[in-house]
């Protein structure tokens, strides 16, 4: 079963983590930021992974230490239930449109880790997110998941759109590079014969 739970304290937050690769896109996340918790929901739906997060942060300061922890913990736990990564896609890459964005993302499973993140927002906050979180967020996962992964966004008016498009293009971009792919016959899908380094 390709499952993982990982659980992160700090003096800034609280947060533990579960995910199932191989779920149904079930979600439950409570982080205590209504947008983000709408961006968790919806990469857990389009990626088909089931994902639950229990986050309790200092959001008396800031969504920063919250959101960053969350991208960290969620990342570790993708990592973990990977396991050997034996079987799986590895690659995968997609445009998403949103209404009037469109964000073109581009996944490898790699154990190497890497982000390029080329989106920008109108406006500093989407509600009371501030949106610079969204990079901050895709980092933290990107290295502790330990992936390549470039998202741009192409063209986009809507900051809400814009974050949206984002988070959905990664969920499927993992739903289809996390996949076990029948003609791989359990191998790793590298000519080093393992992945990450």
């Amino acid at each position: 079963m390709r499952k993982a739970t990982i659980k992160r304290a700090t003096k800034e937050t609280q947060i533990e983590v579960s995910v199932n690769l191989d779920g149904t896109g079930a979600s439950n996340s409570t982080t205590g930021i209504g947008f983000f918790d709408h961006m968790l929901d919806l990469l857990a739906r389009h990626s088909r992974i089931d994902i639950t997060v229990k986050a309790v942060g200092d959001l008396h300061v800031d969504f920063h230490h919250t959101t960053e922890d969350v991208g960290i913990a969620l990342g570790q736990a993708v990592k973990h239930a990977l396991g050997d990564m034996a079987g799986i896609t590895r690659y995968a890459s997609l445009y998403m449109p949103m209404d009037e964005t469109l964000t073109r993302v581009a996944l490898d499973i790699s154990g190497r880790p890497f982000l390029v993140f080329k989106s920008t927002f109108p406006t500093h906050k989407i509600g009371e997110f501030d949106t610079e979180l969204v990079r901050e967020w895709f980092t933290a996962f990107a290295v502790q998941a330990g992936v390549t992964l470039h998202v741009e966004t192409l063209y986009g008016e809507n900051s809400h759109h814009i974050a949206e498009s984002c988070f959905k293009g990664l969920a499927r971009a993992l739903r289809t590079a996390v996949a076990i792919d029948p003609r791989n016959a359990g191998e790793v899908p590298s000519t080093k014969g393992q992945l990450g380094g």
